[in-house]
């Protein structure tokens, strides 16, 4: 089956559709709910049901982007959701709350199995880094094509906390940060990954990469620089495409 239900659990929302996995291409609309507060497995799950009612997608395989480090279907941790999924089985969690199967990865992971399959990523060998930038930052990092899974870069430690709390779209929009500003945050954040990694391609995703020649112009980098081609649809269809 090449037609798979795709989830991306977010920070501030929760959204599906269902994607042709040979084409990495929309085959129903995209729904869209916001991430209820507090975000605990109770909660999560009424959105998570109410998405399988929307595409009567009972009993099938789903695949599902989580924003944690995910180890053997294990939860391990909860950097833009409740603390509570900490330490919980996602599979089993997933199949008690909504009768379904479910393959679960990182969410930042899914997006980047998207661009490499499909998107700015495709055919590129090499170090390869998409980074997520919404709630939080999220990296998927590659080399030759191969994941290396459950990077965790956006919370590298910067000042008095840790880089996403300062280059992220949501710190942007909570301080009120003009292009430059941010951008100038972005930049320190992205010169201080190519120390650490050197990579050849950095892949810049979500919502906001859509706005990407507002803040293009700040940041200076060596390597390889772009916008994610599939936006913030990307964590869907590369959890769809795990799933399949």
């Amino acid at each position: 089956m090449s037609h798979i239900l795709g989830i991306d659990v977010g920070g501030s929302g929760v959204k599906a559709a269902i994607v042709d996995t040979e084409n990495g291409e929309f085959v129903s609309e995209k729904i869209k709910y916001a991430t209820p507060q507090p975000s605990n497995p109770k909660n999560v799950g009424k959105v998570l049901n109410q998405l399988i009612d929307d595409f009567s997608w009972k009993y099938k395989v789903v695949g599902c982007g989580f924003p944690s480090i995910i180890k053997d279907d294990i939860c391990l941790s909860a950097a833009n959701i409740d603390n509570s999924w900490v330490g919980v089985d996602l599979c089993r969690y997933f199949e008690k709350t909504t009768k379904c199967r479910a393959v679960f990865v990182n969410d930042a992971d899914a997006a980047g199995i998207a661009e490499m399959n499909f998107g700015a990523g495709r055919r590129k060998m090499g170090t390869v880094l998409l980074l997520t930038l919404g709630t939080g930052i999220g990296s998927g990092l590659f080399r030759d094509g191969r994941l290396v899974p459950n990077t965790e870069l956006g919370h590298l430690l910067y000042k008095k906390s840790v880089f996403e709390h300062y280059a992220s779209n949501s710190a942007r929009k909570k301080k009120q940060l003009s292009w430059r500003a941010w951008g100038a945050e972005l930049n320190t954040y992205l010169n201080h990954i190519e120390l650490i990694l050197n990579p050849d391609l950095i892949i810049l995703g979500g919502g906001v990469s859509k706005r990407f020649d507002f803040f293009e112009k700040y940041l200076k980098v060596n390597c390889e620089l772009v916008p994610a081609s599939m936006q913030n649809n990307a964590g869907i269809i590369g959890a769809a495409i795990m799933a399949k």
